[in-house]
């Protein structure tokens, strides 16, 4: 099983965001630097989650990307549906489908248990686990004062 690389990205954006001080935002650019990106490339990511309702843009001079939702409530899975989509990862052929398709049923079932694992593990458990984020993080947002 294997997710796109815009997931790996989005997943480890969100971790900056949930790192940032509530209220405050951070650019394309700064995100982009980061994680040695193109803004350009970062900027299509970006754009998903803010369709997903986990993130906000605001224009102008001190304007930037915010964290919209409750940093403790931020899932693996969201992120992932987020850059994904929720199809699931299996399908029987044509042919196979007639007769039942229980390898389908089977794949099915490992994906729910993985699914409900994912969506169980928040983001936040990491940044806490993990200080050198909110220190990159703190010094982006003191660099850009």
């Amino acid at each position: 099983m294997k997710y796109s690389q815009a997931t790996n990205y989005a997943l480890h954006t969100m971790m900056f965001f949930v790192a940032l001080p509530t209220g405050k935002t951070i650019g394309v650019q700064q995100l982009a630097e980061l994680q040695k990106l193109s803004p350009t490339y970062l900027s299509k990511i970006l754009t998903k989650l803010v369709k997903a309702g986990m993130i906000e843009s605001s224009p102008g001079i001190n304007g930037g990307y915010t964290l919209t939702r409750n940093k403790a409530d931020l899932s693996f899975l969201e992120v992932i549906h987020a850059i994904e989509g929720t199809a699931s990862l299996f399908h029987c052929g044509v042919g196979h489908a007639q007769q039942g398709c229980l390898i389908e049923e089977v794949m099915t079932t490992a994906e729910q248990h993985m699914e409900e694992y994912l969506k169980e593990r928040k983001l936040v458990e990491l940044v806490d686990q993990n200080p050198s984020v909110s220190h990159m993080v703190n010094v982006l947002d003191t660099s850009a004062r």
